[in-house]
Formats: structure tokens, sequence, C-alpha cells
């Protein structure tokens, strides 16, 4: 019988150590300590672990002599999948997209099948999870995915049978329904532990690389709402979409967390409806739709989403608090920013909101990371605070600094445009960013410039 031994592994960075750990010592992460077992075995254990070696030998070129061949992108037939991604698959390229079980990843690759398997491109559709019946009855919900020719099938769980099935197709383009279901059978683990889920996919990485296939692998996520799995894995890959959204809402949204061909800022918005996911091309409009004029505390901002202006809702309430010490609660905004905001307008313009529990919440479940939302988030805690609504028809852009200032935001033409585009009258802009706006352009659009927030309040009463 073999000797056994008890290490300790580290669920982000996949350190190990013979003694349970609090804190990792190599990533400084908290109890993330998993219980593993490995054999004494080393040589007998590295003989079963056989990576993929590379079909050409790698040689030294000079940097200024060597030419990129020309990459074509592959489109998924969904503009806002391609957006996010940056134009399109990229040949040889592996992106990871994680999110809740039942949020509609496999759903979503099963939709852009249909178009990566046209012209001639073999689609390898890899199911660890889901047996070819009730893959085949998913697919006749989906409109015209049953005729697609080019588009090949494999329920299988074991890698070295996985890599073996693609030598004989040669596909153009592989997806991997998951990572946590895959398993090499040199590793005594249980399929979704750390060195599983590594060593599976350094295998396809490995081939995509060397092959040029585009690979697509899903990934589940914990329940802090991160990838599971080591965090290496994220760093190995050169794209990771997380697929967003409640599953009570019909609205699910794609976000790039790392793109190594394209942006990291773009989201992509779909709607979860009887025949798939379908694309909404307006995001603004959809946020909006259900906004009601002449309410307290609720004001709109423009912010940039990559390339994308994307208007939204901002909601705050204030009422008396109960507590010793009140509340604050921020939903869709940085709570920390939320605070040195309301404390700005404690400071500069009297508002007692240390006797208030104060709500703030962007409608549509958005995260305003950038500091252009501070104006109307300021307007809709004055308005909550006075009970009185903002003038209608307005939408705030601007950053607020500690003194009361209004600093100037990038991209401003496009946020005017798409405010004019969806019937705002009067638009309050930083004073600075007035050098660069071609008022002539908006002859329907009042654009009023404001340097302080005490110019902000005549807004608001």
């Amino acid at each position: 019988m073999k000797n056994q031994r008890t290490l300790f592994e580290c669920a982000e960075c996949g350190a190990s150590a013979t003694k349970w750990f609090g804190k990792c010592p190599v990533c400084g992460e908290w109890n993330t300590a998993v219980e593993v077992e490995r054999e004494l075995e080393k040589a007998e254990k590295a003989a079963k672990i056989k990576r993929v070696p590379p079909s050409y030998e790698n040689t030294v070129v000079k940097f200024d002599e060597y030419e990129v061949g020309a990459t074509k992108r592959e489109t998924t037939g969904m503009g806002e999948l391609d957006r996010v991604l940056g134009g399109g698959l990229v040949p040889g390229s592996v992106v990871l997209l994680a999110g809740e079980p039942g949020i509609g990843k496999s759903t979503l690759l099963l939709q852009i099948c249909k178009t990566l398997a046209g012209e001639g491109r073999k689609v390898l559709y890899v199911s660890g999870e889901e047996s070819r019946d009730q893959i085949k009855l998913r697919a006749k919900r989906l409109e015209g995915l049953s005729e697609v020719e080019s588009l090949y099938l494999l329920t299988e769980t074991n890698v070295s049978s996985i890599n073996g099935q693609a030598d004989k197709l040669s596909p153009d383009i592989m997806i991997i329904d998951s990572i946590q279901t895959i398993y090499n059978e040199g590793i005594s683990s249980a399929p979704g532990s750390i060195a599983q889920v590594r060593e599976c996919a350094l295998s396809f990485i490995t081939k995509a690389k060397n092959e040029g296939i585009s690979m697509i692998i899903v990934g589940h996520v914990n329940k802090e709402g991160g990838i599971a799995g080591p965090k290496v894995l994220e760093h190995m890959v050169d794209a990771v979409l997380y697929f967003e959204g409640e599953k009570i809402r019909s609205y699910r949204m794609i976000r790039a967390i790392k793109n190594r061909y394209g942006s990291t800022n773009e989201i992509g918005l779909f709607e979860m409806t009887d025949c798939g996911l379908c694309e909404v091309p307006n995001p603004s409009e959809m946020l909006l739709s259900d906004r009601r004029e002449g309410v307290s505390g609720s004001c709109a901002v423009c912010i940039m989403e990559g390339t994308r202006p994307v208007i939204a809702e901002i909601q705050a309430l204030v009422t008396p608090t109960a507590f010793p010490a009140p509340r604050r609660t921020a939903n869709g905004v940085d709570y920390n920013r939320a605070c040195l905001i309301i404390a700005v307008l404690e400071k500069r313009l009297g508002f007692k909101f240390y006797t208030n529990d104060v709500y703030l919440n962007v409608v549509g479940g958005l995260r305003l990371d950038e500091p252009a939302s501070d104006l109307a988030i300021a307007l809709s805690l004055i308005s909550g605070a006075r009970d009185i609504p903002v003038e209608s028809g307005i939408i705030a852009v601007g950053e607020i600094g500690l003194a009361g200032e209004i600093r100037a935001v990038s991209e401003i033409e496009k946020r005017i445009s798409e405010a004019s585009r969806l019937g705002f009258k009067k638009i309050l802009v930083p004073y600075k960013n007035m050098e660069k706006v071609k008022t002539q352009k908006y002859p329907d659009v009042e654009i009023i410039p404001i340097k302080s927030i005490y110019e902000a309040l005549a807004y608001c009463k």
C-alpha cells in the first residue's frame, strides 16, 4: 500500500503546505486552505501526468524581423458578445466564461454555435454536465440550431479522450462545458479540485495555442462570486468574461474582466426569452423604461461602458433613523464613494445626513465605477433629503471634489448625444468641459455648465 500524507492547498493560488493555514503565505488570502491527499512517490506520479508536447520546436527570432500574419476574428453572430470580446473570437485564443448556475451560459454557447459553425468551420461542443438527449432537447427550443451541419457534440469528462477526439476531428472552435467536470486520470483528486482544474485547463490551452483553435471554457463560480478553482486559471486564459444577472429577472449582462484582444470596460446586455437569449442593443431605453417622473430621490446619469454611453437611473431614499448609528446602504455604487459625497454635502451645504438612514440604488443592476456619476448621486441625495423631485428632464454628469467643485469628465460629446437622443432637455455638465462642447450640434438641448455643488441646488428646490 502506498504511503499517503495530507497536504493543504490554497484555493486561490494553488500553494501547498503540510499544515493547515488561516492566511495563505503566498497570495495572502484568508480561509482558502483545502485538504487534499498526495502520494509520496513523486516519480511515479510525475510519470502519470502526461503533458502535451508542442508539435514544433520554438526558436529564437529577432523582434524587428518578425511579422505578424493576418488575423481574422470569427464573429459569434451576437453583436453584444462580439463587442465584449473586442470584435469576435481570435484564432488560438482561450476565453473563460464564468457565471452562476442557471444564468444561461450553456444556452448562450449553443446559440452562437449556429453562426460559428457556418462558412465551413467545424465546432466541437464538449459537455461534461449534460447528456446528448438533454442538449438536443434544449437545442430544439433555439431557432435554427437543429439544422447546423458543422456542429459536433461530445459528452466526455476525460481530458485525454477529449483531446483524442479533437485530434481526429481537427475543429476550428472548441467549447468546454465545464472545466470543473473534466478530469485527468493521472491525478488522484476529484474533478473540480485545484489540481484537476489547473492541469486540464493547461492541456486545453496548450492545444489551442499549438493548433490555432479558438476555445471557450465554461467555469463555475464559488459562493463568494469568484471563479471556482485556482486564481492562476484566470491568468492562463486570454479573456475572462462574467455572465451576471438575477434568475428572477429576464435581463443578463456580460462583462469583460480580462481581455488581451480588446477593452475590459465593455458590457453586453441580453434578455432571456422562451427562445433563448436575445440581444438588447439599446440598454439606455431598457434601464429608463419604468422610470417615474415627479418622484423625489431620483436622478439620471450618463456613464461610459467602454465605448458605449449608457444612461442609468440613481435612486436615493433618505429617512429618519431609529438607530443610534444611521445606516448607509449602497447598491451599484461604491460604498466609500457614497460616504465621501454624503460628507461633502454635510460640510459644504449643511445637510444633516447623520440623523438619517441613506439608501442608494442603481436601477437595472448596473455598477457605477467612474466618478462622472458623482453629481447625479449628489442631486438624488439632495432630492431625497428635501423630498422634492429633481427638475423634470434633467440629466447630470460630473465629478465632485472635496471642496464641492465639479471636475471635468471624459467623452462628454458622446454623453450629450446619448442624452439628447433619449429626450432629455437639460444636461448639467462640468464648466471645464464646455470648451470641448459644440452647442450648435444640439439645438433641442440646454447644456448648463456647473462650477460647484452650490449651483446644482437650483435644480432641486
